[in-house]
């Protein structure tokens, strides 16, 4: 009682202990997921920041078009960071700075940058001072316009260049601390002329059936013990699934089709605002082609394009073709839709031209960096139109020392042969619509183009036409379908069911995914499928543990069917492997066992098998009949001597008994240098798969999967 009474009198004291202890607790746990939260990884103790890479991660994107996935960027940026972190480290132990300096004099001699007509004086020399300049004007772009991504983008190339400078900085060092001697030469001098000439019998390791040897998990978990480093692994998981599409049914299509009808003639329809009944123009009839398109939603986006009989769908070609100026062809099915053509017209046009042209950018033209405006651009090429349009010589001049375009400029503006579709469509319609010997001033998205059409060939029938078209699509009530089969599969597997005999039963088809890694996206058969990846990964998610996903076409019903921590290879991952190892081993020392002191003749008669010969082997020329490549072989063979016998050499698919029946020596060389330098070229080809031993070397802790 007296315990008792002394807590009751302190209880509040208690109460404000335990409440700091558990504030404690949570505040620390806290701390801990916001220091988590903020790195996305660790490289030899340095930690990258989440924030920073994820910047790095959209410039990526930014410079690549945005036709990387957001994985494929993460994967590339972190690489970059991983080299760049590396190289930095083995450079300042070697007492190495690669500063600004450096990684100026090397952008300046960059041959697109010091050649750009952009950065030259009035005497058509690299000016060092204009190229400043125009950095400073993308940095203050960049202040006065936060959308502005080329400043950034100039400062990851910075940071690119110094990465390429680094690595072959350092690559450079090791490779001057490679050295070969004279004398390691005449050993491969030796080595590779020593001739042989050999009886042997060669036994395969089908000769020694399966079914006699017994490969134990035991042994294949001693086998990869002994071996840690060449079986360690990253955290994988194995998946089964099966897929649900979402694919019309024939009704469905009919629908499609009886829609695509209904557009073709005028029909009335009543008119609230009017009282009436009002006339609605049909396809055939519609005088605003663009309109009836936007009105009726058209799948298919306008365009009227000339097109000659090859690029017509094959099956309505030559309807087209035949048909008369306003005429509709249609409804016809071309792929996943049904169409209608209307025949605008029909031309007579080359089916390629080729061309030579000027480009002349300016600010805010794709691809451009030119700080021209629009209307000085068109005054510039307006005034050089004069003095090129009747003057090839003069022409090719100006394209080669002023056209934005590099590849073609060399050429004096000259393009290669090309056809209708590689063009944009100013350029396209003004080579393929005129004729030869004519030249003119066209806008396209890439700026000003002085264009000279220099040659047409192969003249055919093209054709003018629109084609509205809608897309063939799964109804409702089919979307409903196709949703309850896979609820109700995921239903039963859930509760307890075999997924496999569940979708055998049901006619389903189940798909693996085996090794799958944290950072992939793609399962075969599906793409960009990092939510199921994830989900695997998780660690609530459990060996077969099953849940349904919505993909981009239907769903997909999935089971982790295994799963692997990272570090050694489990039996199960390195049965297959190791089992083949082991066996041919086994296989060796049987066959080897059941050689005995034989002579050639006994081996090959036992083996039912024969003696074969081979003249003048050596490293030089390693091929052994009937067997092939074996340099494992002739290192045994210039090992020994003149007269000794191999027995049990063991070759990647059998085992060798070998007689030398005769030797000879290679001719000694007055100097051995050219097989020094034989040996130092392999040496200095070698140094390029340092990077990979530096990466296993470094400590590095990569959290990316928690975030993309």
């Amino acid at each position: 009682m007296a315990v008792l009474s002394k807590i009751r009198e302190r209880s509040i004291f208690l109460i404000i202990v335990i409440a700091m202890a558990l504030f404690a607790f949570v505040l620390g746990d806290l701390f801990k997921y916001q220091k988590s939260d903020n790195l996305v990884g660790e490289i030899d103790g340095e930690p990258i920041s989440r924030e920073q890479f994820s910047k790095e991660v959209e410039l990526y994107k930014t410079r690549t078009n945005n036709k990387s996935s957001q994985i494929q960027a993460a994967k590339s940026v972190w690489g970059n960071i991983v080299r760049e972190k590396i190289y930095q480290k083995q450079l300042s132990n070697a007492g190495i700075v690669v500063g600004e300096e450096d990684v100026w004099s090397n952008i300046i001699e960059m041959p697109y940058i010091k050649n750009s007509p952009l950065f030259k004086n009035d005497a058509g020399l690299f000016d060092e001072e204009k190229f400043k300049e125009f950095l400073v004007t993308l940095k203050e772009n960049a202040q006065t316009n936060p959308n502005d991504t080329q400043w950034a983008s100039w400062l990851e190339t910075e940071k690119s260049i110094k990465r390429n400078l680094e690595q072959s900085i350092y690559t450079g060092l090791i490779k001057n601390g490679i050295n070969t001697t004279l004398n390691e030469g005449k050993n491969h001098y030796v080595d590779q002329t020593t001739k042989s000439n050999i009886e042997f019998v060669y036994v395969p390791f089908r000769a020694a059936p399966d079914s006699i040897f017994k490969i134990t998990d035991s042994e294949i978990m001693a086998y990869v013990n002994d071996r840690k480093k060449d079986f360690q692994v990253e955290a994988s998981r194995d998946l089964i699934y099966v897929k649900f599409d979402i694919t019309p049914t024939k009704e469905d299509e009919d629908a499609v089709k009886t829609e695509v009808a209904s557009l073709l003639n005028d029909k009335e329809e009543y008119s609230s605002a009017a009282k009436s009944a009002v006339k609605i123009l049909g396809f055939k009839n519609t005088t605003d082609d663009k309109l009836f398109f936007n009105e009726n939603s058209s799948d298919i986006i306008y365009s009227d394009a000339l097109l000659t009989k090859d690029k017509l769908p094959n099956d309505v070609a030559d309807n087209i073709i035949n048909a008369k100026e306003g005429d509709v062809v249609g409804p016809y099915k071309d792929k996943d839709y049904y169409k209608l053509t209307k025949i605008k017209e029909f031309k007579t046009m080359p089916d390629s031209v080729k061309a030579s042209h000027i480009l002349i950018s300016f600010k805010g033209a794709l691809r451009s960096t030119d700080q021209k405006t629009e209307a000085q651009a068109k005054k510039m090429v307006d005034s050089l139109y004069k003095l090129v349009k009747n003057n090839k010589k003069k022409f090719a001049e100006v394209a080669k020392t002023i056209s934005v375009d590099k590849g073609s400029g060399a050429k004096g503006g000259e393009l290669d042969w090309f056809v209708y579709t590689s063009m944009v469509p100013e350029f396209r319609d003004f080579v393929f619509l005129n004729k030869k010997g004519e030249t003119g001033i066209i806008k396209s998205s890439f700026g000003y183009h002085i264009v000279r059409i220099d040659g047409q060939k192969n003249f055919s029938k093209a054709v003018k036409a629109v084609t509205f078209g809608r897309k063939i699509e799964a109804s409702e009530n089919t979307e409903n379908d196709v949703f309850e089969k896979a609820e109700t599969f995921t239903s039963d597997v859930s509760s307890g069911k075999n997924f496999r005999t569940q979708a055998i039963d049901n006619k389903y088809v189940v798909m693996p995914a085996t090794g799958i890694k944290v950072l992939n996206e793609t399962l075969s058969g599906l793409k960009n499928q990092r939510q199921i990846i994830n989900w695997a990964f998780k660690n609530d998610t459990k060996v077969n543990s099953i849940k349904r996903f919505d993909t981009d076409n239907g769903y997909v019903v999935v089971q982790l069917s295994k799963s692997y921590d990272k570090g050694l290879m489990s039996v199960s991952q390195a049965r297959n492997k190791v089992r083949r190892i082991l066996l041919e081993q086994k296989k060796a020392d049987y066959i080897k066992k059941e050689m005995g002191d034989m002579s050639l003749a006994d081996v090959a008669k036992k083996f039912k098998t024969t003696v074969k010969s081979s003249l003048a082997v050596s490293l030089a020329s390693p091929l052994i009949p009937s067997v092939g490549r074996s340099l494992g072989l002739i290192g045994a063979i210039n090992a020994s001597k003149e007269g000794d016998i191999l027995r049990g050499v063991k070759d990647k698919t059998g085992v060798f008994i070998v007689k030398i029946t005769k030797r000879d020596a290679a001719t000694a060389l007055s100097n051995y240098d050219a097989f020094r330098k034989q040996i130092f070229a392999k040496l200095q080809l070698s140094s390029v798969k340092m990077y990979n031993a530096l990466e296993k070397e470094t400590e590095i802790v990569d959290n990316r999967a928690l975030y993309y």
